[in-house]
């Protein structure tokens, strides 16, 4: 039976088991959320239902993609949602029952892409990428785990003169923040990648993107280096959360009440349900994304590439080949539809005459998204002892050391390195 009675709280607040920090979520923004407070002699447990990297964290696309500032309804997806919506195996993809749920975000989305809207969340995005390439490159030296970094640049591609044309405005927002790239054809375009389909007539290189030779493999090793400056784990749903004047308290799904003196939620696609049991509504919506993980011999894949007309990506990993992307707003419940990976895949193979399909293994995961492409970072509302990482779309990978920094900083009450005002929970 569930103990969540007054009585049961108050004991549980008074325990002398109470601890530090609780961390809800072991995906890659918990794992740096960790590992930067027990850097700073916190005391910090991580709860999560399954383990530690082991869920949407583990089989992303292995991007750090400092260089993706532009919000996502500004990346063309807007004026190519018509067509992607009919096809119901393309990027973008909303299941019909689910249509009447999403619909209030989905206005939040179009007017997060309205053109007085776009500099404040291009200015924020790309402050957030720069503290995140630094983190990152901090972070990694101290855990050793700087072995693990590819540094081979991204290349995307193009299919006819008029989708580059498309691409061009995007390109200008980005060099006005100091990112590099060059736009290549020809020989150029082949020597980056050889074996793609002639259908590719231009493409951008940008040698400043990088990817990780494992997503699941790197989490795992940021986790081990917390561990060794005493971060702990338990593996536990958390049903419940509340917030009194003095910490946190969270039900776990036995009934068991636990006392937390400070507590961070970065449960990706679950945490704006758990925001609601302490009187916070915050938007977040579930971009469920697809992809098959070929054997390395697939195909040599030399750098990330970037189909941005069909939604999806080809990664090389240290002993794979990963195939995936694209978008089903389709929230948490529904089983997966992996018709959509398989789909991925025979594009896949059209655009790179060579690749072997054979050996997949295919996965679906939770991309937490808000409407303005910008993750919640900061205090609940009426609860200064909970703090909020969550949200981070595509970019969670990319940017969870700088989110471990700034929570980190919020819970030692150091002043953080910009304006965290567009991050806020309070913003919608």
């Amino acid at each position: 039976m569930r103990r969540s009675s007054h009585a049961a709280w108050r004991a549980a607040m008074n325990s002398d088991a109470a601890i530090d920090i609780a961390i809800i979520g072991g995906g890659i923004i918990g794992i740096c959320v960790a590992a930067y407070l027990a850097e700073a002699g916190r005391n910090v447990t991580i709860f999560d239902r399954t383990g530690i990297c082991e869920e949407t964290s583990s089989g992303n696309a292995a991007a750090l993609a400092f260089s993706d500032v532009l919000p996502l309804a500004h990346k063309g997806m807007i004026r190519h949602l018509p067509k992607w919506l009919a096809d119901p195996l393309g990027p973008l993809s909303i299941p019909p029952a689910y249509l009447p749920k999403l619909l209030p975000w989905l206005v939040r989305f179009w007017r997060a892409g309205r053109s007085d809207r776009y500099e404040a969340s291009l200015a924020a995005q790309a402050g957030m990428m720069r503290l995140a390439e630094a983190e990152w490159a901090g972070l990694m030296a101290r855990s050793g785990t700087g072995n693990m970094l590819r540094e081979d640049g991204s290349l995307e591609l193009y299919e006819s003169e008029a989708e580059f044309k498309a691409s061009l405005p995007g390109w200008a927002a980005r060099q006005r923040f100091g990112i590099g790239f060059s736009h290549v054809e020809g020989d150029a375009l082949a020597a980056l990648q050889p074996g793609l389909s002639p259908r590719f007539v231009k493409g951008t290189f940008v040698p400043g993107w990088k990817t990780v030779t494992d997503p699941k493999l790197l989490g795992k090793a940021i986790w081990a280096y917390a561990e060794t400056n005493g971060a702990r784990f338990e593996k536990a749903r958390i049903d419940q959360v509340g917030a009194g004047l003095d910490g946190a308290t969270l039900t776990l799904a036995d009934g068991t009440v636990r006392q937390a003196k400070c507590l961070v939620i970065a449960a990706g696609a679950w945490s704006h349900l758990l925001a609601k049991h302490i009187g916070d509504r915050i938007p977040l919506e579930t971009e469920r994304g697809y992809n098959t993980t070929l054997p390395k011999t697939a195909f040599d894949v030399k750098r990330q590439l970037i189909f941005s007309g069909h939604g999806f990506v080809v990664t090389p990993l240290e002993t794979a080949v990963r195939v995936g992307g694209a978008v089903e707003l389709g929230g948490i419940e529904r089983p997966p539809n992996y018709a959509r990976s398989k789909a991925l895949l025979d594009k896949a193979q059209k655009f790179l005459p060579g690749l072997d399909p054979a050996g997949g293994r295919e996965w679906m995961g939770f991309r937490p998204s808000l409407p303005d492409s910008l993750p919640v970072i900061g205090g609940a509302r009426q609860a200064g002892t909970i703090v909020y990482a969550f949200g981070h779309g595509h970019l969670g990978l990319t940017q969870s050391a700088a989110t471990g920094r700034l929570v980190r900083d919020l819970i030692l009450g150091q002043n953080p390195v910009f304006d965290l005002s567009p991050f806020s929970p309070n913003r919608f």
